[in-house]
């Protein structure tokens, strides 16, 4: 069965000047609707090349990506900006919110370009704020707010198109540890609703609020492994 994310034969390289150096080699990867999975794997990796793909952020070099029965492999520019907008929600470690807009009207920022009327723009901002605890905080600055509410607007931003997939990045990177819990237990609140999350990091306390982890080693797969098979190998171990 092919996932919401079918990944074939995916090769990414970088040409500086003559050399080539290649980052992906041939990766093989479904990920299906509704799981929660982890992409792990050292610097050098090539987790981030594959987070950036799955992002529509950048194009393989070769092999086929498909998302949501759409073949984005071969998409020019304007093509990947209309699926990334309605198919991906980011959450970054960074959070890129924009400091002088609200947190109703950051979150309600994909809308905007999706072309949706500015008083549904509000009451779908307003609902997703509600979802991830921050209803009361619609009308605040992020400088008006902690760390962990501003990631939770950027989580709600991501979640407002009701996008096929949720991709977070290092979320937790700039958050203190009670907080990184509380954010992360956000997110398996929204896989139980019903979204796919695929998470990247390097942490594994982290990872372990996945239900799946994929590490990558030198552009491949090195293991893939459920929650299950991971409790399975340390029992044995």
């Amino acid at each position: 069965m092919q996932g919401i994310i079918h990944i074939s034969d995916i090769r990414k390289s970088y040409y500086m000047g003559t050399q080539s150096l290649e980052v992906l080699k041939g990766l093989n990867l479904d990920i299906y609707k509704n799981e929660y999975v982890a992409l792990m794997g050292p610097s050098g990796s090539g987790k981030s090349t594959l987070m950036n793909i799955l992002g529509c952020l950048d194009s393989p070099t070769s092999g086929t990506y498909i998302l949501n029965n759409q073949d984005v492999s071969k998409m020019d520019d304007a093509a990947l900006a209309q699926v990334r907008n309605k198919e991906i929600g980011f959450v970054f470690q960074q959070f890129n919110l924009l400091p002088r807009l609200s947190a109703v009207d950051n979150v309600a920022l994909p809308l905007v370009y999706a072309g949706i009327a500015k008083k549904q723009r509000r009451e779908m901002a307003m609902a997703v704020l509600e979802k991830v605890g921050l209803g009361n905080r619609s009308h605040h600055k992020p400088n008006e707010m902690s760390g962990g509410q501003i990631q939770r607007v950027a989580i709600a931003r991501a979640l407002v198109n009701s996008p096929a997939i949720i991709l977070a990045d290092e979320p937790t990177g700039n958050l203190d540890s009670k907080t990184s819990v509380e954010i992360m237990d956000l997110f398996s609140a929204i896989q139980e609703a019903g979204n796919t999350v695929v998470l990247v990091t390097h942490e594994e306390d982290i990872a372990g609020y996945a239900k799946r982890v994929i590490r990558l080693r030198d552009g491949m797969v090195e293991s893939d492994q459920t929650q299950e098979s991971r409790k399975h190998a340390h029992v044995h171990e």
